[in-house]
């Protein structure tokens, strides 16, 4: 199985449990694994047999418009649900990264969904 991946895409997003961490957006780093097979891709050159990793990175940026999660792992879930969308994608994997905690890099979830 072939992999593209997007490494750390940079969102600010509404979320949080308490109400008031969620009224404003953070910044939030999420990485996105998609497994799929994309030989005949790059045997014809073509991108239609493969993912267009631009549209998923601009997918993923509108998907925080207007909403807002009490969760970091529901956002992940979302995620892999919007990447699935792809037919082409196998198998997604999806970290998210959030800055809430004192004297931690971050705080991540990871998740691993199939189509």
């Amino acid at each position: 199985m072939d992999t593209i991946a997007i490494e750390d895409l940079e969102v600010w997003f509404h979320v949080g449990v308490p109400d008031e961490e969620r009224a404003h957006a953070q910044r939030l780093l999420i990485s996105v694994e998609m497994d799929l097979e994309f030989r005949a891709a790059a045997a014809t050159d073509d991108l239609a047999k493969t993912v267009n990793y631009f549209e998923v990175q601009q997918t993923i940026l509108r998907l925080g418009e207007g909403r807002q999660w009490k969760l970091i792992e529901t956002l992940a879930e979302d995620v892999a649900a919007l990447v699935l969308r792809n037919a082409q994608v196998q198998v997604v994997r999806v970290e998210i990264k959030k800055f809430v905690l004192t004297n931690t890099r971050h705080v991540a979830v990871r998740i691993e969904r199939r189509g």
